[in-house]
């Protein structure tokens, strides 16, 4: 069974992006060290078009070969001309707002969201990265295997929390956690029992 992963940056107090849903601020902490171990260890997580500006190369897959995102993380591509931002994976926009693919690398999800990942998690292939956001990870919170935080060293006081999920206890086990010299902490966590 494949794992879906939500793999997020978020402040210390918890946020992954500013009220109006903008994390670009994050990439202020993108020092050598750190982008060296997001590029080797998550290479599929950035960007088709950022490979080559981080000399990343991409040929072998290592955790990944698909992302499931919402259509608030898909709208910045769009709005830039990109119709398949990562076109080194297949491609799922869960979305009630735009009725036909942009793109037929891109597959559009409008129904029961958790249904569709479920049948995802049921094929052969490497595991799932759940791109964001705070709706669609509140959609996908019971089909979550795996929580890696990147959380970096700043207090936004407000902004899009981790997921919009209700309260709930769910408990994870941590499964590991790595420190960078510029503050930044990588915290990984699996589905509790």
């Amino acid at each position: 069974m494949r794992k879906l992963t939500y793999f997020i940056a978020a402040s210390v107090d918890g946020f992954m992006a500013d009220p109006d849903g903008d994390g670009d601020f994050f990439n202020d902490y993108l020092d050598p060290e750190y982008l060296g171990y997001l590029t080797t260890e998550y290479p599929e997580t950035l960007p088709t078009h950022a490979h080559e500006m981080f000399g990343v190369d991409i040929s072998t897959a290592r955790r990944f070969d698909a992302v499931v995102m919402g259509r608030g993380t898909y709208d910045p591509a769009l709005k830039a001309g990109v119709t398949s931002p990562y076109a080194h994976l297949k491609q799922y926009v869960a979305t009630r707002s735009i009725a036909v693919t942009p793109d037929p690398a891109v597959e559009l999800i409008s129904g029961d969201v958790a249904a569709r990942v479920r049948e995802l998690k049921a094929r052969d292939g490497l595991g799932i990265y759940l791109c964001g956001g705070a709706d669609l990870a509140a959609q996908l919170v019971e089909e979550i295997d795996e929580f890696v935080i990147k959380t970096y060293p700043v207090l936004t006081g407000s902004g899009m929390p981790l997921t919009r999920a209700g309260f709930a206890r769910r408990d994870l086990e941590l499964t590991g956690v790595r420190t960078f010299g510029g503050g930044q902490v990588v915290t990984t966590y699996a589905r509790g029992r």
